[in-house]
């Protein structure tokens, strides 16, 4: 019997998503609450200049996301199958994952003033990524929803596991919570985002901050976060390809 290769390729990516959607969707275990617990710790060690710096440079991007304004947004990629699409965005991934890391080795290497340009640096490439993503799975990111439910990827991917469980919910049921959000920056809650972001980064990039150690941390941080956001990204998008509810 004759089977279409694209066909082998979508059952796949959807043994994959469902692995990964099992493996996202688990309450929050011993380890996780100690997590959170050592962030706080960290937390009250940096200085506040330091999360200055992040809080307006989170604030600065939800609201440029929201608005549409400062990022380039690419025209929805025209493919006839999943596996196009997939191959577009791992040529996307390579491109940015590369781009962060160079960037946080350079900045690394500065120490903590520089540590502090990489921040918002760091910010912007990864939400290039999500926008470049986004359109190659075929979404117009000219259309605001498209815009939120990229934002709701970006808090999946850096938030507590209590956090992320409420987060995959509303991604699940994005159609059905779309249409309850009003427009504008009071669509998105910022302010807890930029918290749980800033709890998340700490552990990562701290020792980016210190001289001569920080330009291998860096890039190898942001190597790893912005692979990561990659991976939740392509599994939310095929989440929505398969439909969310043949999965459950």
């Amino acid at each position: 019997m004759f089977h279409n290769p694209t066909e082998y390729y979508d059952e796949i990516a959807l043994a994959e998503f469902t692995a990964w959607l099992y493996k996202t969707k688990k309450p929050p275990s011993f380890v996780n609450k100690l997590t959170k617990g050592t962030q706080k710790s960290i937390n009250e060690l940096i200085p506040e200049k330091v999360h200055r710096v992040i809080t307006f440079a989170i604030e600065n991007m939800v609201k440029a996301v929201l608005s549409g304004t400062r990022f380039i947004t690419p025209h929805p990629f025209p493919a006839f199958s999943l596996e196009q699409r997939e191959e577009k965005v791992r040529k996307v991934i390579q491109i940015y994952t590369r781009a962060a890391s160079a960037e946080g080795a350079i900045t690394g290497a500065g120490g903590l003033l520089m540590g502090l340009a990489d921040f918002p640096a760091f910010l912007s490439i990864k939400m290039k990524m999500l926008f470049e993503i986004s359109a190659s799975y075929g979404y117009d990111v000219r259309d605001f929803k498209e815009r939120l439910f990229m934002l709701y990827i970006f808090k999946l991917t850096f938030a507590s596991q209590e956090t992320r469980n409420t987060t995959i919910d509303i991604i699940e049921n994005w159609g059905e919570y779309q249409e309850k959000f009003p427009e504008g920056l009071e669509a998105f809650d910022w302010k807890t985002f930029q918290l749980e972001y800033r709890d998340y980064m700490d552990l990562a990039k701290l020792a980016q901050l210190i001289p001569i150690i920080g330009a291998g941390v860096g890039a190898i941080a942001n190597f790893k976060l912005s692979g990561k956001l990659a991976e939740t990204a392509m599994q939310c998008y095929r989440g929505r390809y398969f439909d969310w509810d043949a999965v459950r």
